[in-house]
């Protein structure tokens, strides 16, 4: 029984380093690529792995043609704008839907959810309208305003504070506590983890976000939409492009690197995945 157990525990484990594998292997051909040359990066021999020569003037070409303290300026302002805007305002609302009694409350949150089953591509033109009349286009703004409330975090909040027992409030309100302090003091700091997760899961999707930078700016862009138009009509040049790519993980890798433990307790706290 014992060796079954030990021969079940191995499989288990070459499977998870099989599948571990398999998911490295695109980042490590991104990595290669960006060190071979033209010839070598479109060859179809399936044996030219490694670069013949390993070559940095992709990433010196890509760093002069493209302003990357600018990208990765932009990029930082786009995820701390939209994490900041999200994590308050998901929070003022989720304790208001989970603890407190107004009129139409059911109503305004089945709209909420509504909101989370329709595809974020129907609110471009109503969003590009609203940023166009306040004059926005083109700005840090202009990449933030579509972060600045978030369905999904309203839930998983409201979700957190219903989680927390009624006995808290009461206890607070006999010390002489108002709503506001209530929240302030007593709630909101037990649902640390989740507002955690919310900031982990709005920075990934900020980070990413490709269509929206490229509809709403022309020369204010983040990380993804400089590397989106270098992609060309007919041609690309793939070390060049694989170098941009991998000088764009740079920031994401640091802040993992930085936040390993609140990425993994967030994304186990919410249940949910990237």
């Amino acid at each position: 029984m014992e060796q079954k157990a030990k021969l079940m525990s191995a499989l288990i484990h070459f499977i998870l380093i099989l599948v571990s594998i398999t998911m490295l292997v695109p980042f490590v051909w991104m990595a290669l690529t960006a060190f071979k040359s033209m010839t070598e990066a479109t060859s179809v021999n399936p044996f030219v792995i490694f670069p013949s020569v390993w070559r940095a003037e992709n990433f010196t070409t890509v760093i002069n043609n493209m302003n990357f303290p600018i990208l990765y300026l932009n990029t930082l302002l786009l995820i701390a704008g939209r994490v900041i805007a999200a994590v308050l305002t998901a929070t003022l609302a989720g304790y208001a839907f989970a603890r407190l009694e107004f009129k139409g409350k059911n109503f305004m949150f089945s709209l909420i959810l509504f909101q989370m089953m329709v595809p974020g591509q129907i609110y471009i033109i109503p969003q590009y309208l609203m940023v166009s009349k306040m004059g926005q286009l083109n700005t840090i703004f202009a990449l933030v305003f579509p972060g600045l409330v978030t369905a999904f975090g309203t839930f998983l909040l409201r979700q957190a504070y219903m989680g927390l027992p009624r006995d808290l409030e009461e206890a607070a309100r006999l010390d002489g506590c108002n709503i506001g302090q209530t929240f302030l003091w007593i709630m909101a700091p037990l649902t640390q983890s989740s507002m955690v997760a919310l900031g982990i899961f709005t920075a990934v999707f900020a980070y990413k976000d490709l269509m929206w930078p490229l509809i709403c700016n022309r020369d204010v862009m983040p990380l993804s939409a400089a590397l989106a138009k270098m992609q060309g009509q007919y041609t690309n040049n793939y070390p060049q492009l694989m170098a941009a790519s991998l000088l764009a993980c740079i920031p994401m890798i640091v802040l993992y690197l930085i936040f390993q433990k609140q990425f993994v307790e967030g994304i186990a706290t919410s249940g949910g995945k990237l």
